[in-house]
C-alpha cells in the first residue's frame, strides 16, 4: 500500500479509503442494506491488514451506528495514531428543526456526538456532507473553524457541491483566517464524469485532495450489463435509483467497455473501473465499499493496474454528458 499527502497538507493517507456506510445496522432507518456490526467488523480488520489506514463514515449512516461500529473496531484492531478517521455532518439525524444542516448549533452538537460514538477525542477529517442552503455560509465556516481550534478535528473537508460554492467557501476561509477545506469528496466514476468540467480542475489548481465516492458507480461498473442491478443493495438503495434512474441509453456502452477491457486483461471489472479512477492525476484516494470478502482484495489489486493509452481511450470514448447529480 502506498501513502500520499492529502492535498497540500502533511497528512498521509492510504491510496484507498474504506467507506463505512455499509457497516452499521440494517434496522437503522437510512440504509436497510447495511451489514450488522458482527458482519462488518471483519472488513475493517481486513482493510487494516492490507495497509488501508483511511476510513470514512458519517454521522447519519445508520443514524450513527456506522460510527459506533467503526470506532469499536478500530479500538480493537489498531492504535488511534496509525489511522485516519473521517466523518461528516449535515444530513438529518433527528426529526426536529435543528436535527440537520450546518448551523452552529447543529455542528457543535454533531461533532460531540460523533466523537462519543467513535470513541475518540478527535477526528482527522471533518467534512460537510452537502451544501446547506438554509444557513449562511459564514456561520458554517466560523463554526467549523472553532471545531478545529478546539482540537476536535485536525482538518476540514467538503463533499459534493457546485464548484462556485466550494471556491466561495475557500475564499471566505482565507479572508478570515479560518481553517480551510483541504479535501473534496465528490461523485466521480466512469459513469459520471461531470466533475471534470469545473470541480476537479479547481481542486488541482488549489491543491485540494480528491477522495471520490462511489468509484464503481454504485456497483454498476463491477458487473456485466445483464447482471445490473441484481444485488440486494441495488434493490434497496433508493439513492442509487435517484443517481441512475434510467441508465440504459447513456450508461450501457460504458459498462460494456469496462467489461471488454477487463476481459482483455483477465481481471474483474471492478479492478478496471477502480484503476481508472485511481489513475486520474487529481485523485488522492478513492473511497471503496466492501460487503463481500473479495471486494477489498480487488480494490488493492486495482492499484497495481496501469491502464494503457488505448485502454483509457476505450473506457472514456462512450461517455455521454449527464445531468448534474449527487449534490443533494
Amino acid at each position: 500500500m502506498d501513502y500520499v499527502a492529502l492535498g497540500r497538507t502533511g497528512l498521509k493517507v492510504s491510496r484507498l479509503c474504506l467507506g463505512c456506510m455499509s457497516y452499521g445496522s440494517p434496522t437503522g432507518g437510512t440504509h436497510p442494506w447495511a451489514l450488522s456490526e458482527e458482519e462488518g467488523r471483519p472488513f475493517i480488520k481486513r482493510a487494516l491488514e492490507l495497509g488501508i489506514t483511511f476510513f470514512d463514515t458519517s454521522n447519519n449512516y445508520s443514524l450513527g451506528a456506522s460510527e459506533l461500529v467503526l470506532g469499536r473496531a478500530l479500538c480493537d484492531f489498531a492504535t488511534r495514531d496509525e489511522v485516519v478517521i473521517a466523518t461528516k455532518v449535515c444530513s438529518p439525524m433527528r426529526d426536529e428543526p435543528n436535527g440537520k444542516g450546518l448551523s452552529r448549533k447543529a455542528i457543535m452538537q454533531e461533532i460531540d456526538a460523533s466523537l462519543r460514538r467513535l470513541g475518540t477525542d478527535y477526528v482527522d477529517l471533518y467534512q460537510i456532507h452537502r451544501f446547506d442552503y438554509d444557513t449562511p455560509l459564514e456561520e458554517t465556516l466560523d463554526a467549523l473553524n472553532d471545531v478545529v481550534r478546539a482540537g476536535k478535528a485536525r482538518y476540514l473537508g467538503a463533499s459534493s457541491m457546485h464548484a462556485w460554492q466550494f471556491m466561495k467557501a475557500l475564499g471566505l476561509q482565507r479572508a478570515n483566517g479560518w481553517a480551510p477545506f483541504v479535501s473534496m469528496q465528490d461523485f466521480y466514476n466512469l459513469l459520471y464524469r461531470e466533475e471534470e468540467r469545473e470541480m476537479l480542475p479547481l481542486c488541482q489548481s488549489e491543491g485540494i485532495g480528491v477522495i471520490p465516492w462511489s468509484p464503481l458507480g454504485r456497483g454498476m461498473l463491477a458487473r456485466p450489463w445483464a447482471d445490473v442491478p441484481m444485488t440486494h443493495r441495488a434493490q434497496l438503495d433508493g439513492y442509487a435509483q435517484m443517481l441512475f434512474p434510467d441508465v440504459a441509453a447513456l450508461d450501457r456502452p460504458v459498462v460494456d467497455a469496462v467489461q471488454a477491457v477487463a476481459a482483455g486483461r483477465g481481471v474483474p471489472m471492478a479492478q478496471v473501473a477502480l484503476a481508472w479512477v485511481a489513475q486520474q492525476a487529481v485523485v488522492t484516494a478513492p473511497i471503496v465499499g466492501a460487503t463481500r470478502p473479495h471486494h477489498l482484495d480487488d480494490a488493492v489489486a486495482a492499484l497495481a493496474i496501469r491502464l494503457s493509452p488505448d485502454e483509457l481511450a476505450t473506457l472514456e470514448a462512450p461517455y455521454q454528458p449527464h445531468p448534474v447529480k449527487g449534490y443533494r
